[in-house]
């Protein structure tokens, strides 16, 4: 048995006139799906436990950032949450996809978002140029896994250390990468907020894929740029380990902060906590995780084509 303890909040800062952040909660058992309604000044929040007991149960965590200007942010953000959600149910109660892993399916569902919130950027004028980020995470009794689009961010909380594990497409951890500029550099560089994939923003896209080796007491840490921009890893970690009893504390703490720090930005914010049996105990080892190799040709060939059907 695997259980997770969660809790979502989303918040639309101290400067923006929208919400363009969504996120979304899915579990496949009750067939349970939330996601945030994108108010105008109030804190969307939600909490919950699932127990995950069979291989057909799973639950699916993810964060979105909307982009676009005016409505058109919120429209993809919301688009994204919402799309996966559903289809993600569909393919589990469909034959097709029996014995497909969920992430996988999330996969999947991803390609599908991408190619509908395309489809309606070039449909609709108001539209044209939105898109939005994606960082979700599936976790199953054999797996947790994630999938990242953008520059949302996924990390994990274990003992004493936190750890990124999705790492930003963008333009400036590519210039990390490349040895260009320092991680400190990049904290304050004039196009940290460029980005090289996004959902919607092109016909194609390839999602970054990571596989953790998950343990009994791990949280998982998921937001938008919005809270990440804000605080540093160290802050992410020192703040949730204050309030590590009561982990709804450390969601409202966490947006309060980085409201306090400017909130020029919607916040969002997801946190995570798993345990039971069929997790390893906590040990002092390095945290294990691996790239995730998925075969994107048939994946999205078949998106496409349920979406044309």
């Amino acid at each position: 048995m695997l259980s997770v303890e969660f809790y979502a909040a989303s918040h639309i800062g101290r400067v923006r006139k929208s919400n363009e952040d969504n996120y979304l909660v899915l579990e496949l058992k009750s067939s349970k799906m939330l996601t945030a309604d994108n108010g105008m000044d109030e804190l969307r929040f939600c909490s919950g436990s699932f127990s995950i007991e069979e291989e057909t149960d799973g639950v699916i965590l993810a964060v979105s950032d909307g982009m676009g200007g005016a409505l058109a942010g919120e429209v993809a953000s919301k688009m994204a949450v919402e799309t996966i959600g559903k289809e993600i149910l569909k393919m589990s109660k469909s034959s097709s996809h029996e014995g497909m892993p969920l992430i996988g399916k999330l996969f999947e569902a991803t390609f599908r978002a991408n190619t509908l919130i395309h489809q309606e950027q070039r449909k609709n004028p108001e539209y044209r140029g939105m898109g939005a980020t994606l960082t979700g995470v599936s976790i199953s009794l054999d797996d947790v896994s994630f999938v990242q689009v953008g520059d949302s961010r996924a990390y994990l909380i274990r003992n004493d250390k936190i750890q990124q594990l999705t790492k930003d497409q963008s333009l400036v951890q590519q210039l990390v990468d490349a040895k260009q500029i320092t991680l400190e550099d990049a904290e304050n560089h004039i196009m940290r907020n460029v980005i090289l994939q996004a959902l919607g923003a092109q016909s194609d896209i390839r999602p970054e894929g990571v596989r953790l080796v998950a343990a009994r007491g791990d949280i998982l840490l998921i937001c938008s740029d919005g809270l990440s921009s804000k605080l540093r890893s160290s802050d992410l970690h020192r703040i949730t380990l204050d309030s590590i009893e009561n982990l709804e504390k450390a969601c409202y703490n966490l947006v309060d902060e980085a409201n306090k720090r400017g909130g020029e930005d919607n916040i969002t914010v997801i946190l995570a906590r798993l345990s039971g049996s069929a997790l390893s105990e906590l040990t002092e080892e390095e945290i294990e995780k691996e790239s995730i190799e998925i075969e994107y040709l048939s994946i999205h060939d078949t998106a496409e084509e349920n979406i044309e059907s």
